[in-house]
């Protein structure tokens, strides 16, 4: 009897705190959704149902809000994000993986300060960097050049990025790297054939982190770039905003352009996200 109550108890305790976990979830995605479905249905309002029925739906569902932000200026945005964030990520991963594999096969003193170098440029802050950087990129004419965010960007996303993968890399078995160096294959085949493909969940979760820093930064796309048919879509869209002075349902259409390429990324890989962060962990 004794052995059931405390049975009992144990099932009613778990239920109690199963039922405020999901209840805080389930607040917590409401906290998270409630503002892109409101601008979602916002960016088809007209002006007066912005400001004069905010919660509610619109009597008339102005879809040409889309089409007009993009005539707007959001298209030349949107291909400079792409190419800017395409391009951070393609370095970002090839850069960082082959540091990633260096620092976990070998084990040296050199090794261990590169760490220590790395460990530091994650600390950094970027505001404490911006004038040395608008200084370097200035003597090397990079300003007002996509390359000014992309080496900008490549540079800040490294440190994570590679530490991310050499943990990732250490829990690789080594009978795969020996079984490979005594069927003849090289450093650079032991890394292309069997460490990459082996690393798939991780290589994903950097493309996530990396896009979406890459994406959505906003600091360094104002401040060293300044034509308008450079700008990347979080600059872009102040001006966006300035040009379209009180056209909300523009802009908000221009916002919801903005973030479908992200949401979209985030949807497909998030089970590769959870599973590179967890197993990445693992070793370090």
């Amino acid at each position: 009897m004794a052995h059931f109550t405390k049975t009992s108890s144990k099932v009613r305790k778990f239920r109690i705190g199963e039922f405020f976990t999901i209840l805080m979830l389930i607040a917590f995605a409401i906290v998270i959704l409630y503002p892109l479905i409101w601008m979602v249905i916002s960016s088809m309002k007209s002006y007066d149902e912005i400001y004069n029925d905010v919660w509610g739906l619109p009597k008339t569902w102005i879809v040409e809000n889309y089409s007009l932000a993009w005539s707007k200026g959001i298209s030349s945005y949107f291909v400079n994000s792409v190419i800017v964030t395409g391009a951070t990520i393609i370095a970002v991963l090839v850069i960082g993986s082959m540091a990633a594999f260096a620092l976990a096969k070998y084990r040296t003193r050199l090794i261990d300060v590169a760490l220590i170098f790395i460990i530091g440029g994650m600390m950094m802050n970027p505001q404490v960097a911006l004038i040395p950087l608008f200084t370097i990129l200035s003597s090397l004419e990079l300003i007002n050049t996509h390359w000014a965010l992309i080496l900008t960007y490549v540079a800040y996303r490294l440190p994570l990025t590679i530490l991310l993968l050499r943990g990732y890399f250490l829990s690789i078995p080594k009978e795969l790297e020996e079984s490979a160096i005594i069927d003849g294959c090289s450093e650079f085949g032991i890394y292309r054939r069997i460490y990459l493909p082996m690393s798939i969940p991780i290589l994903l979760t950097t493309v996530v982190l990396t896009a979406f820093f890459a994406w959505n930064e906003f600091l360094f796309a104002t401040i060293f770039i300044d034509s308008e048919s450079l700008k990347t879509i979080p600059s872009g869209l102040m001006n966006f905003r300035d040009a379209l002075r009180t056209d909300w349902g523009v802009l908000l259409a221009g916002m919801v352009i903005a973030s479908l390429p992200m949401v979209a990324l985030l949807i497909f890989l998030q089970k590769y996200l959870v599973r590179g962060l967890s197993e990445g962990s693992v070793k370090g």
